[in-house]
């Protein structure tokens, strides 16, 4: 199911714009917000992230994905940047969610991401639970890769390093202020719920890094194994077990939200709309099940669940069906299997081919049928014919009578 993207621009306390998106489950209101910090030789816009994010909304959150200062799209230079600066970046873009959505709970972080959002964890209270992926454990790991370009570039103050293959421009400021926050202890004394995923093959952060978050941090924490994927989650199917992975293990600390039956007060359904909150999600509940009825998106809906149309078009497609697999079994035929293609549509009278006393539009429903199974023309025929005999069918051509009375509560 493909989930909905909106752009967001946030301004961070610097007054600089930060490139965003959020990403909404593709059929329901998220009952929770994530933030998804990326590793800092990335983007928001990389394959990993989209397909955790992905995941994540497949399981009703929120989740909003942006770029670091100088990173990606957003404004000013990672370079003239530092870690607690990202760490500033991670706490703007959650102020900004709370006041414009609601606020984030879940915290997701990759390699340098992962280490500002444990520390960024500790700072807000609204957040329940962190999941890091090939998070350092200190700035050791760091040094290790690039402490030789930064001794070279003492003079230049910037300078390019290459990490997994990406270019990525620091300078000593940032290995040095990285240095003096205290990973361990901040994971120590956070008492939240954490999920802890690393390669034991990762060629870029150790997992003596997973290790040593593992051993400070106190239950509930949880490690799982990435197996042989690499540091920046280059292959598919292992940036799709993270994100799935996350999702199943926060469903322990972000239950379920189940909906509130409507009562139908002695009818055979009840049909809710609250003006406030939605502009066309509609709530249906009938005597055991809940369905939900919206608009597109190209109308003003949110397109959580099929149109008024599409349900009538969809009553009519089962009751066809249904009645045709009765039909059929009666009469003892072969009929393996039935499809109904049903289309509703506005169509002139003269397009129409038809003559009444003043041409004027009609309600014209196109309806296909598909059998499987060993009959002939004529029974063929005849399951045409009887299709047009199921009670939705009829009640549909028939005239109907309304009666509507307005309820006092």
């Amino acid at each position: 199911m493909t989930m909905k993207s909106t752009k967001l621009k946030i301004k961070n306390r610097k007054g600089l714009i930060l490139n965003a998106h959020i990403e909404l489950p593709a059929n329901q209101k998220p009952n929770y917000y994530a933030i998804f910090a990326h590793c800092f030789t990335c983007s928001s816009s990389l394959s990993a992230v989209r397909n955790v994010s992905r995941a994540l909304t497949q399981q009703g959150f929120a989740v909003v994905r942006f770029d670091f200062t100088g990173l990606g799209r957003s404004e000013g230079e990672f370079a003239d940047s530092h870690f607690s600066a990202n760490v500033e970046d991670l706490l703007d873009v959650h102020a900004y969610i709370t006041e414009s959505y609601k606020a984030p709970s879940l915290l997701v972080g990759h390699s340098l991401g992962g280490a500002a959002v444990l520390v960024a964890a500790s700072k807000i209270k609204a957040v329940k639970a962190v999941a890091t992926v090939g998070a350092p454990s200190s700035v050791g790991h760091v040094k290790h890769l690039f402490s030789h370009q930064i001794e070279d570039g003492k003079d230049k103050g910037n300078v390019e390093v290459n990490i997994g293959g990406r270019p990525f421009v620091i300078n000593k400021d940032f290995v040095e202020e990285f240095d003096k926050t205290d990973l361990p202890e901040i994971v120590k004394n956070l008492r939240k719920p954490l999920l802890i995923m690393h390669s034991p093959f990762d060629k870029i952060v150790g997992v003596e890094n997973a290790e040593q978050l593992y051993k400070n941090a106190h239950h509930p924490k949880s490690f799982v194994t990435l197996d042989d994927a690499d540091h920046l989650l280059t292959n598919e199917k292992d940036s799709q077990y993270v994100g799935e992975m996350i999702g199943t293990w926060a469903k322990r600390y972000f239950p379920k939200v189940e909906n509130k039956m409507l009562s139908t007060e002695g009818e055979q359904l009840v049909g809710h709309l609250n003006i406030i909150e939605d502009n066309f999600t509609t709530s249906i509940q009938t005597k055991n099940h809940t369905l939900i009825a919206d608009e597109p998106a190209s109308v003003g809906g949110s397109d959580f669940g099929p149109s008024p149309y599409e349900y009538l078009n969809a009553a009519l497609a089962a009751c066809t069906v249904m009645t045709l697999k009765m039909y059929a079994e009666r009469k003892k035929w072969d009929l393996q299997e039935v499809f109904v293609y049903i289309s509703h549509s506005r169509q002139h009278s003269d397009d129409l081919k038809i003559e009444v006393d003043k041409p004027k539009y009609l309600d014209h429903i196109s309806k296909k049928l598909k059998f499987v199974g060993e009959l002939d023309a004529s029974q063929k025929a005849r399951l045409k014919e009887i299709s047009s005999r199921c009670p939705v069918h009829k009640t549909i051509a028939s005239e109907v009578i309304f009666e509507t009375q307005v309820v006092e509560d």
